[in-house]
């Protein structure tokens, strides 16, 4: 009884938290692509530059230890010990705020030895502007994993969709302000990001109050252990977690650092500034970001089943299970990847028409880009799929390794003056697919049956092949049919949606006629029955 009770609890706990991750990354697409449009490309990349910083900062204070206290609440939760769990959150608290104390004043102090080192001294402004969000964010993990470890995710999920709502709100409102008041894009930047900040801060109040008003205080009669003891316990299961999930944040701050230097190295040589062709390059990476986004909830929902079916002993279903999942996976990322790579340019002018140079200019970076999306999607499958069959360590050596790969070719590509930054591209590409490449090979070295992965792609890529030059037919013949000409906003916009919807179209037909998708694929997703129905799937 006991198990059954559970198994919906994990189910729709699992499901709470992947929609708030959905909904969370949507927004914060939305966010960056008008934010392109208000501070450019320079703007971006002293963006991106303190983000980078932060990132790491908070992978390293946040990572393993949240995990770690939810463990151990849920632990002590299960068998009735609420003074261990009392005494745990007041212990790991501090813990957390002393974290979030030296990190913050880190960047708020050192942003211009920051800045500096990472080769872009207008970013400090954005990095003292982001310096409190660390500290916040380290009282919100603390907080987030023990609500999580007595089985409460609603609490997380609100706070990170109203973090991601102010963060749009505000930063976009102070970035575009500031540029009003005369600011040079280094401000405005700043603005911006102190939206992250404000963000943080709300977030956090909301927890604190949430808290405050679903306090348990009924008696318990458990001894808890020593403050010692657990401050041990959370280190122990915490520390190996952060040190193994800060390598990839590690690994895109070096390599930051080298796209700018190497540029900088050549900017003689060069037509535009280092940071603004960096800028470039980080328009194309904003949209790419997106269509894992809805990957993800579908990969949620799916894994649950794969793990419970493997801790069943019950290979049959868990291959079945798994092929669905790659189906699924194909069937949205690779479209999106080739629509993204064959209407690089009339989407970036679509959606930066602020910015019309700086778009043009990075298109042919969203053409590399959007086929390194696919390889993104296919990586997130294969993550989950690999840490479902217990082997949590192998996705992180298989991310080191396309981490070094990905800062050995900026190197020597990017130092190139006849590449440039268009080096940075190409090494993303072969950054993930050398990721995907070894996580297949691991999937189906411990697969009980083994996945055909021939026979999972092969229709989805000829589905998505025939819709991208029906993409690219449709679009160019819709621009040739209207007056204004390719540049012309209004023309590109319209004969990019009619190119779209055309490839929409076609490759839903495809799709039925190549008979990609099958009912049992959807049986696991959300209103599955109706989509088997509506589609007629056998």
């Amino acid at each position: 009884m006991s198990n059954n009770a559970k198994k919906p609890s994990f189910l729709n706990g699992a499901a709470i938290l992947a929609a708030a991750v959905a909904i969370v990354k949507l927004i914060g697409a939305v966010y960056k692509i008008p934010l392109g449009n208000i501070i450019g490309d320079e703007g971006k990349a002293h963006f991106t530059v303190a983000y980078n910083i932060y990132n790491l900062l908070l992978t390293i204070s946040t990572a393993g230890l949240p995990l770690a206290i939810s463990k151990l609440t849920s632990e002590a939760h299960a068998l009735g010990r609420e003074n261990q769990k009392r005494k745990l959150f007041r212990t790991a608290i501090w813990l957390f705020f002393g974290l979030g104390l030296v990190f913050s004043l880190l960047m708020f102090f050192g942003s211009a030895q920051l800045a500096h080192f990472m080769t872009d001294d207008l970013a400090r402004w954005s990095i003292q502007a982001l310096a409190p969000a660390v500290f916040c964010v380290c009282l919100l993990a603390c907080m987030r994993g023990y609500t999580q470890g007595q089985g409460n995710m609603v609490p997380t999920a609100v706070s990170q969709i109203l973090e991601a709502l102010c963060k749009l709100g505000f930063g976009l409102s102070l970035a575009w302000y500031f540029l009003q008041l005369g600011y040079g894009v280094e401000i405005s930047a700043a603005g911006a990001i102190l939206g992250v900040t404000i963000g943080t801060v709300m977030s956090m109040c909301f927890l604190i109050f949430y808290l405050l008003t679903h306090r348990d205080t009924a008696p318990s009669l458990d001894r808890p252990d020593s403050a010692g003891v657990l401050m041990k316990q959370v280190l122990l299961i915490g520390v190996p977690i952060t040190l193994s999930n800060s390598a990839m944040s590690i690994i895109t701050l070096i390599d930051s650092k080298i796209i700018l230097g190497r540029l900088t190295a050549i900017s003689s040589l060069l037509p535009e500034t280092p940071t603004a062709l960096y800028g470039q390059y980080t328009f194309g990476m904003d949209l790419i970001n997106l269509p894992p986004s809805f990957v993800y909830p579908v990969t949620m929902s799916l894994i649950p089943f794969a793990a419970a079916a493997m801790a069943r002993r019950d290979s049959a279903e868990a291959n079945r299970i798994i092929s669905s999942a790659f189906r699924l996976i194909a069937i949205l990322a690779i479209p999106a990847g080739v629509g993204l790579s064959v209407l690089s340019g009339p989407i970036l002018r679509m959606l930066y028409p602020a910015q019309p140079y700086a778009a043009q200019a990075a298109a042919p970076h969203l053409r590399v880009l959007g086929i390194a999306c696919i390889f993104i999607c296919v990586m997130t499958l294969t993550n989950a799929i690999l840490q479902s069959y217990g082997h949590e360590r192998i996705p992180i050596c298989t991310m080191i390794a396309g981490g070094i790969t990905k800062i050995v070719m900026n190197y020597v590509l990017v130092g190139n003056p006849a590449i440039n930054i268009h080096g940075a591209p190409i090494s993303t590409l072969c950054c993930y697919a050398v990721i995907v490449g070894l996580n297949l090979l691991f999937v189906w070295k411990y697969s009980p049956e083994k996945p055909r992965y021939l026979q999972l792609f092969t229709k989805p890529v000829l589905a998505s092949a025939l819709m991208g030059g029906a993409v690219w037919a449709v679009h160019g013949l819709t621009l040739r049919a209207l007056t204004g000409g390719e540049y012309a906003y209004g023309a590109n916009a319209l004969a990019t949606a009619v190119g779209i919807g055309a490839g929409v179209v076609v490759y839903g037909i495809l799709v039925v006629a190549l008979r990609i998708l099958r009912a049992e694929d959807l049986r696991s997703v959300p209103r599955g029955a109706a989509l088997i129905k509506l589609l007629h799937l056998k």
